[in-house]
């Protein structure tokens, strides 16, 4: 596996991290009927906070991103986007884990949402991860602490 780091987000990121989710999720979007590239780009501009959100670097170069919003006692796992050619070689699963260690120590239930058939569904079940519901393009997530 690669050295990687992360590192806080700041403001000036947003356009990578918007580029970087439109090729991401490009393949399942376009399966479920619902790509539009100026759309995937503006749903992360507007939900973008840097302030909860990390920028995962490997050597020293942009790689990916993540984040960990707070919201009425869970934290919501959101814009985890690696690039395409980072993804297979344990990073993801490795950045997971050390946020997940983090809501543990906190004793913190994780949520997230996925796309429906998105291989990132194993990685989260991997983790701990349990469905709790779906709806035709969704599938929603649930992780107690351990």
């Amino acid at each position: 596996m690669a050295d990687w780091s992360l590192r806080p987000a700041a403001a000036a990121d947003v356009e990578a991290v918007a580029a970087l989710r439109a090729v991401v999720l490009r393949a399942d979007l376009e399966r479920l009927g619902r790509y539009d590239p100026r759309r995937v780009r503006q749903r992360l501009r507007d939900g973008f906070d840097p302030a909860h959100t990390w920028v995962i670097e490997v050597g020293g170069t942009f790689a990916g991103c993540v984040a960990l919003r707070p919201a009425a006692g869970v934290r919501w796992l959101e814009h985890f986007y690696l690039a395409p050619e980072r993804q297979g070689g344990g990073i993801g699963s490795a950045v997971l884990a050390e946020l997940l260690a983090r809501c543990d120590r906190d004793g913190t239930l994780v949520r997230l949402n996925v796309l429906h058939g998105s291989p990132a569904c194993r990685l989260y079940e991997r983790h701990g991860f349990t469905v709790e519901n779906e709806d035709p393009v969704d599938v929603f997530m649930v992780r107690r602490p351990t």
